[in-house]
């Protein structure tokens, strides 16, 4: 089977690549290693960029984003037994975020492809990715017990940093700039509708907590743990407890069923370049972020942005400037959101090797997001993302 570019791995960032190209008219195969009942259920982000938003909209898979997110106008800081808000709209000219689960951004994304796409073929399992430096690569996978192979014009590497697209990358050509974190985040899903308009980030001397949704009837609540952590030693009782105390909220959260328990590693990636010849990295195969600034899914939603716009234009005039650029132009922004990311996480986390000088240090730069109207557009500008 040939196409024109074979896109591994069926998260959001394949699927959205595989919308906006089909837009464009250019043909495209999605492998995907998971069966559909397991993609449609992975959980993980949960806020979306203005940007974001707008490109799904544009692709034709904004009207169950706008029936059900949730738009948000700001989210609130806590810290030092007081509460101050961040309002996006007015320190960024209109701009907000959305609360629209991935799970939920996948499912919309998989049903168009289904009905108006390109072949999407889910446990596809790629074993291997030959010839990038070539006109035309291969890719090699497994699909209903058959070997198979997929020739393409490129390839794009969508399936995160242990994905095979990575194995791709000729020794010694890239650098991977990596940070790991001393903590983790206890993340739950519960059966309680919040009882709070807007995300809560918490710093506190035991912690950090934030308070989020996935619904009107879902919350969606992390508290930051020890690396190593076991999610069986927290009892649900424990965990609430511990939320209620690192809010501070005089109004106690709403508690609920425990649905979901699970521990988050907290680290930091990015692997230069982001082009290997014909093999193009997106999402987690280029780059992570600690989740404290929301931004993981949507620099992979603007990852492939930057690339079918530079495939577009391509295929429209014949010239390869823009893919030539799509490393540099990828990079510049998902170094911003990793210095974004990095802030959000070391203002509101307590490292356990902290001291009482830099806990006092934390405390001043949370004040200053409280006083500063400059501070305060600063982290707005970033939290609901750059333009694309």
């Amino acid at each position: 089977m040939h196409t024109t570019v074979g896109i591994i791995g069926g998260g959001p960032s394949g699927l959205l690549l595989a919308r906006l190209l089909h837009r464009a008219g250019i043909a495209s195969v999605v492998l995907e290693r998971r069966d559909r009942a397991y993609v449609e259920q992975r959980q993980r982000a949960g806020i979306l960029e203005q940007s974001t938003v707008d490109v799904l909209r544009a692709c034709g898979a904004g009207k169950r984003l706008d029936a059900e997110g949730l738009v948000h106008d700001g989210v609130e800081l806590r810290f030092a037994g007081r509460g101050h808000r961040i309002d996006f709209p007015a320190l960024t000219g209109g701009r907000r975020v959305t609360v629209y689960a991935q799970t939920e951004v996948v499912k919309d994304l998989i049903a168009l492809q289904r009905m108006e796409g390109d072949p999407l073929l889910f446990e596809a399992e790629v074993h291997s990715v030959e010839g990038v430096d070539d006109d035309r690569p291969v890719i090699r996978y497994t699909h209903e017990g058959q070997e198979r192979t997929l020739t393409c014009d490129y390839v794009v590497g969508c399936d995160g940093f242990h994905g095979v697209a990575r194995t791709a990358v000729p020794a010694g050509a890239a650098t991977t700039y990596e940070r790991a974190h001393p903590y983790a985040w206890l993340g739950i899903l519960a059966e309680a509708a919040p009882n709070y308009d807007e995300l809560i980030y918490a710093h506190s001397d035991r912690g950090f907590a934030l308070a989020s949704m996935r619904s009107p009837e879902v919350s969606r609540l992390y508290l930051q743990v020890p690396n190593g952590t076991d999610p069986a030693a927290w009892s649900d009782e424990r965990v609430w407890d511990e939320l209620d105390h690192r809010l501070g909220r005089a109004i106690p959260l709403v508690r609920g069923p425990v649905t979901q328990k699970s521990v988050l590693p907290m680290r930091s990636s990015v692997t230069e370049p982001m082009r290997f010849g014909r093999l193009f990295l997106a999402g987690d195969a280029a780059h992570i972020v600690p989740p404290t600034g929301a931004k993981g899914l949507n620099l992979a939603a603007a990852d492939v942005v930057v690339l079918a716009r530079a495939l577009a234009h391509r295929y429209a005039t014949g010239s390869g400037e823009l893919l030539d650029a799509y490393s540099d132009t990828c990079l510049r922004r998902v170094w911003r959101a990793e210095h974004f990311s990095y802030f959000m996480t070391t203002t509101l986390h307590t490292d356990p090797a902290q001291s009482p000088f830099e806990t006092r240090l934390q405390l001043s730069q949370l004040e200053r997001l409280a006083t500063s109207p400059h501070a305060e557009a600063e982290l707005a500008e970033n939290y609901c993302g750059l333009p694309l």
